[in-house]
């Protein structure tokens, strides 16, 4: 078999240089990647800068970090890590 032979559909249908290779279609898909990498990096930013912007008005950026993840659970998830939760501190008489 070919190497041509093992390329996924797309791919043997593109152009397929001598060593086997879509050169193009290749190229294409780590540049879109390298694009989603520039976007990201550019989102992280703009949280950072929404949190410095939190603190700067005197909110606790820790405790908003803490509710962001809690939004981010699912309901029932979060309702049974509350309750083992619960549970843990009461065996340790913290609750």
């Amino acid at each position: 078999m070919g190497a041509a032979t093992h390329a996924p559909a797309a791919a043997r249908n593109a152009s397929v240089g001598d060593n086997g290779i879509a050169a193009d279609q290749l190229r294409a898909i780590i540049e879109r990647v390298e694009r989603l990498h520039e976007e990201k990096k550019a989102l992280e930013e703009d949280i950072r800068d929404v949190y410095a912007e939190a603190k700067g008005t005197g909110f606790d950026t820790k405790i908003i970090k803490k509710i962001v993840a809690i939004r981010r659970q699912d309901h029932a998830a979060r309702k049974e890590e509350e309750a083992i939760l619960e549970l843990y501190l009461e065996a340790l008489g913290m609750a």
